[in-house]
Parts: C-alpha cells; structure tokens; sequence
C-alpha cells in the first residue's frame, strides 16, 4: 500500500515541479512518476538532513516531507535542464 501512494504522490510532485520548471509539455504521466520518486529520494539524502523530517520514500506523508520531495523533485529538473538546454529553465 505504501508503494502505491509514493506512486501517486510522486507522480503529483512530478507533475507540478514540471509545471514550475515548464517542461510539463515535454513529459508524460510516467516521467512525472519517475521525476517525484528521483526527487523524492534527492530529498531524502541532500534536503531532509538540513530542515529536518523523514522522505515520503520512508512512507512519511507530512507537509515537510512532501515540500522536501517537491524542492528534490524542482532540484532534479534543474540539472536535467542545464544539461538538455544550458540553461536551468
């Protein structure tokens, strides 16, 4: 059950750092997907030991956590975009 809901948080996470990074043309459901769980995990390793709380990957749905996995998710676009254009947007 909990591997369902990281699926549909991730791919919610996805879905809006893509928004806010504008590549939401470019990607489908599934790479949203990808995109929020990859953040998810960023998040859990880079973000979560410097404000605290746990990753959604540890099965904590909280609203540190789930801004946590949305700056992770925002930070994996970033680097994809600066290799794919150049530029972060």
């Amino acid at each position: 059950m909990t591997l369902i809901l990281i699926l549909i948080v991730g791919g919610i996470i996805g879905w809006l750092a893509s928004i806010l990074m504008r590549t939401d043309g470019q990607q489908g459901i599934f790479l949203n997907i990808v995109v929020g769980v990859i953040g998810a995990l960023i998040a859990g390793v880079v973000i979560t030991p410097l404000i605290g709380g746990a990753p959604i990957t540890s099965g904590s749905f909280d609203i540190m956590s789930l801004f946590a996995s949305f700056l992770g998710a925002v930070i994996l676009l970033a680097i994809v975009n600066l290799f794919r254009r150049g530029s972060i947007r």
